[in-house]
């Protein structure tokens, strides 16, 4: 595959590079696909917790919910990299895609019964996951083989913009249809968003990892395996930065625990308040996708990544000072923004630096942080803030993010001096 780049459209380009879209029609089948049905999946989400609350009127039930989906995250996300490392990607994305879609309609055949059993509800989450924790390895993995290094960060910006819209508009339309239709219709849609999805694996050509290559030593793997992925993390320090750097952030520096409390502390507000705190990040994400023209020009993605995470706990820190909710809004978006740019360059070198035989586990350990990463922030926010005040929390966390990252920056220089132009991992 060549790469066919308008260098001066490239200097001068601000809005998203939609340069992959163009050149690869099974990337751009994938990135729609992805889209419609992230979009259905928050739909789901939101009607799935709408309907616990509505059966239980527990809000403790709703937020078991979380863990539902979260354990199987953690256990399956290491599990699924190794079996996308071992098998036909395509056939692996295709069928946990089919399994989403199968848990999606049985959603809609159980609301058509009138079934209200918490119980099969929470099964439903946790095997919905188990198959996002199968599914995300196999697609990430694809991504680097259906377009050139050189396209690899307007198409993790292009993702991120996928990603963040299904977290903002799927829980809106959600919402909105729950509200006109029921709970039945909510569940409908998202069944029948799954087919782009489906469409988009089913016309992908076969996609075998390449085996000869497993360790980065040129001995064959004879079976892709857990513990070999984490043996070759483990080697390498620049791989190892994109992790760390992304934990600084999630675990130090992560306030959305405490937008209820602040909501009404800080800005005397209420529950839209809260609704516009944790809306900003995600709307400063999106504008991060949107406007992300420019990062394809950046080739020192370490250093780039270093500088992304500073910013977001330098406005979390500022945040956690101010009073006035617009000039709050604002930094929570512009923390949305860094948060977008590390994540572009944190998976283009993922993608790039990484063997094809291990993309596939390396990107299941990303799940895992990722998916573990916040919640242990949640934990630690709640904790401090109780302990101390939110205040202390929040601006404590975004300068421990900043102090954290400077000084992995500084023990792992090499990280820094990473030039996409040569990915080492």
């Amino acid at each position: 595959m060549t790469e066919t780049t308008d260098e001066p459209a490239q200097r001068t380009r601000i809005l998203a590079d939609l340069t992959p879209l163009r050149a690869s029609p099974d990337y751009r089948r994938l990135w729609f696909g992805n889209t419609v049905s992230w979009i259905g999946q928050g739909m789901t989400a939101l009607a799935v917790s709408l309907q616990v609350y509505d059966i239980t009127g527990s809000a403790f039930s709703v937020g078991l919910i979380g863990i539902c989906s979260f354990l199987p995250l953690v256990v399956f996300g290491l599990y699924g990299g190794a079996v996308a490392d071992t098998v036909d990607r395509r056939k692996l994305g295709l069928a946990s895609s089919t399994g989403s879609f199968v848990l999606s309609a049985a959603l809609v055949a159980v609301s058509v019964a009138e079934v209200e059993q918490v119980g099969l509800l929470y099964a439903v989450v946790a095997l919905q996951a188990v198959c996002f924790a199968l599914n995300s390895p196999a697609r990430s993995s694809m991504i680097a083989r259906l377009l050139p290094a050189g396209q690899l960060p307007a198409a993790n910006a292009l993702n991120s913009m996928t990603s963040t819209t299904g977290a903002l508009v799927g829980p809106m339309l959600g919402g909105l249809i729950v509200g006109w239709w029921g709970y039945r219709a909510a569940y409908t849609v998202d069944a029948v968003t799954f087919s782009a999805s489906l469409y988009a694996m089913w016309r992908l050509p076969a996609m075998l990892p390449d085996r000869g290559e497993a360790a980065g030593n040129g001995q064959k793997e004879k079976r892709a395996s857990v513990a070999d992925g984490l043996r070759f993390l483990g080697t390498r320090p620049n791989l190892r930065m994109t992790f760390f750097s992304d934990l600084c952030a999630m675990v130090l520096a992560q306030p959305r625990a405490l937008f209820p409390v602040v909501a009404v502390v800080w800005y005397a507000g209420d529950a839209k308040t809260t609704g516009l705190l944790v809306a900003a990040p995600a709307m400063g994400a999106l504008l991060g996708g949107v406007f992300s023209g420019w990062l394809g020009r950046i080739r020192r993605h370490g250093l780039a990544v270093v500088v992304a995470v500073a910013c977001w706990g330098g406005a979390v820190a500022v945040f956690g000072l101010t009073r006035q909710l617009w000039l709050g809004l604002v930094l929570l978006a512009l923390a949305g923004c860094a948060d977008t740019v590390s994540m572009v360059f944190r998976n283009t070198m993922l993608q790039a630096a990484v063997p094809d035989a291990m993309r596939g586990r390396l990107q299941g350990v990303f799940i895992v942080v990722v998916a573990g990463g916040p919640r242990l922030g949640d934990f630690l926010a709640g904790s401090v803030a109780d302990l101390a005040s939110p205040t202390v929390a929040i601006t404590g966390g975004g300068i421990a993010c900043v102090i954290a990252v400077t000084l992995l920056a500084l023990k792992w220089r090499g990280f820094t001096r990473y030039d996409a132009r040569d990915p080492q991992p």
